[in-house]
């Protein structure tokens, strides 16, 4: 059972802390990171016209990734107003890529706390914050299962 919990982009740690410690570390840690292609838009990012700050030699670049821009006497110049994305969009590559040359963070990265083991009692919460309790049975062949929401 344990073993079907370990996949994808998941990891084990170790606290000599409280549960309700480490629960509410978790809860409160968040940081705030570059949105990839696929992601929703959680705002609108419009670009107006005129020069915009970035080195001449990253002109070809923007150009490639849609942007309507030209160099003029060494400076970028966005030759027209340019919707980047719209919130609640999904983001392609290309906007990605622009939002990250802008520096604006969209994405949210946050550990989802999924179980802990305490007291030889491994515990899964589940989305809605419920939690069943897997103790540690004398067998290994079978794993006794209680729900600890029903008091």
């Amino acid at each position: 059972f344990r073993s079907k919990q370990w996949y994808q982009r998941r990891v084990a740690i170790t606290a000599g802390e409280k549960v309700e410690d480490v629960k509410d570390w978790f809860k409160s840690h968040k940081q705030f990171c570059y949105a990839r292609s696929g992601s929703i838009a959680t705002e609108t990012v419009v670009l107006p016209d005129g020069p915009l700050d970035f080195p001449h030699s990253m002109e070809p670049q923007l150009r490639q990734l849609g942007l309507p821009t030209r160099l003029k006497d060494g400076v970028i110049v966005l030759d027209q107003e340019h919707t980047v994305c719209t919130a609640g969009k999904v983001l392609n590559t290309q906007q990605a890529v622009i939002l990250k040359h802008l520096g604006n963070c969209m994405a949210e990265f946050q550990i989802e706390l999924m179980s802990h083991w305490s007291n030889d009692v491994f515990t899964v919460l589940s989305e809605s914050n419920s939690a069943m309790e897997i103790n540690e049975p004398d067998s290994e062949d079978d794993d006794v299962i209680e729900d600890v929401n029903e008091n």
